[in-house]
């Protein structure tokens, strides 16, 4: 650690600490260090899997070298987290221990197939760069039968997503001229879609779902997946055929963020939901590690949007802590998504989400010029933050 300054470690090279560690260096004093630990050496935009998925983008679109942060002054280290060490404030790096008087974990959710059986074979995973690259190629080998969107656990970030992505699939099934051949199915634990949202959003989305002729399956938890038979078997006895599978995989807290002593009873980082602070003075989370409980008793949605403003709260605080300047903020639960619905339309849900006694969540209705405010956020995103 510099004798000086402070040293502010950021743990994870996705939406929330890249915005956390460009904003700390662009708005602290040179003393003080900034340094971002990520073993991947691109960032990728995951809300553009959707469109990777169908062949609208390819990984180069929608991928950023990490190293183009280097250029503010960010100190970067490429390698594998083994440790962390709460209490020393301590994070250990391919055998390197590295020393911190600040520690933003900004390490998302691990993607866990494996814990269901037959999962990872069966199928391909939408959450996953190579998996939409991998259904990308599949898709257009599929003519007739059967096409299963499936989610296999809550919770799950980007909670439109799998909607999307069987809408998404549907309309490339017309574009190709075989939707007439298939059918198309998505099963879920879920009660109904987005159900934090409150009950006039679920509903309208559901209708969404179901006027494009897919057929909707909730309350059905996988056990799990018979690759060779090509079968989802699920808690309620039910049992599904399917020809081409594309799913939601399992998340939960990485190991190493397990192993910390990090997580409570839901799995994921307890942190005051105004501050982002956990429970070691001078540790923070944000973003899809984190579990924050609504008064209604589900967690908050995990997503990039929170992610980026739970970002901002924490490199806001840090830099008045640090230097004095500007006045403390609070995370206000706001947030917004789009959700693509095909034939090049989107819808755009927005709300306070930590509204009592329930969230305050309104969807406008999909149209092309909501569907261009998404591919002008995209563009956005990979210009204003590289």
């Amino acid at each position: 650690m510099n004798a000086q300054g402070k040293t502010i470690l950021i743990l994870g090279g996705g939406i929330g600490g890249v915005v956390a560690a460009s904003l700390l260096r662009k708005k602290l004093p040179r003393e003080h260090r900034v340094v971002l630990i990520e073993r991947e050496a691109n960032h990728v935009f995951a809300p553009s899997f959707l469109w990777l998925m169908t062949g609208l983008r390819t990984p180069e679109k929608i991928s950023r070298p990490l190293a183009k942060l280097d250029k503010l002054g960010i100190e970067r280290i490429q390698g594998e987290i083994e440790n962390i060490d709460p209490a020393k404030k301590t994070v250990t790096v391919g055998g390197q221990e590295f020393k911190c008087d600040y520690l933003v974990l900004a390490l998302g959710a691990e993607l866990a197939p494996d814990t269901i059986p037959g999962l990872a074979e069966a199928g391909h995973n939408l959450y996953s760069l190579k998996g939409a690259e991998a259904l990308r190629e599949a898709r257009l080998q599929l003519r007739e039968g059967r096409l299963v969107v499936l989610v296999s656990g809550v919770p799950f970030k980007c909670p439109a997503a799998p909607y999307e992505a069987a809408m998404l699939l549907e309309y490339d099934c017309r574009k190709r001229k075989v939707r007439e051949q298939l059918r198309i199915d998505l099963f879920t634990p879920e009660p109904g879609p987005m159900g934090v949202a409150g009950p006039e959003v679920s509903t309208q989305v559901r209708q969404m779902v179901e006027s494009k002729g897919i057929d909707y399956h909730p309350e059905h938890t996988v056990t799990q997946v018979n690759p060779e038979a090509k079968q989802i078997q699920f808690t309620n006895g039910a049992i599904a055929d399917f020809d081409l599978l594309a799913y939601v995989p399992p998340h939960r807290a990485s190991q190493v963020v397990r192993d910390a002593g990090l997580t409570g009873e839901s799995g994921w980082v307890p942190v005051d939901r105004s501050t982002l602070a956990t429970k070691f003075p001078g540790i923070y989370a944000i973003g899809d590690v984190t579990g924050i409980m609504l008064s209604m008793g589900k967690p908050l949605p995990k997503a990039g949007v929170f992610a980026h403003g739970e970002a901002e709260v924490v490199a806001n605080n840090l830099i008045h802590e640090i230097t004095g300047k500007g006045n403390p903020k609070v995370f206000n639960g706001h947030g917004e998504c789009f959700l693509e619905s095909g034939d090049g339309k989107a819808g755009f849900g927005s709300g306070n989400f930590f509204a009592e006694p329930a969230p305050q969540v309104k969807l406008r209705q999909p149209s092309r010029t909501l569907h261009l405010g998404k591919v002008a956020f995209e563009k956005y995103w990979l210009f204003e933050w590289f």
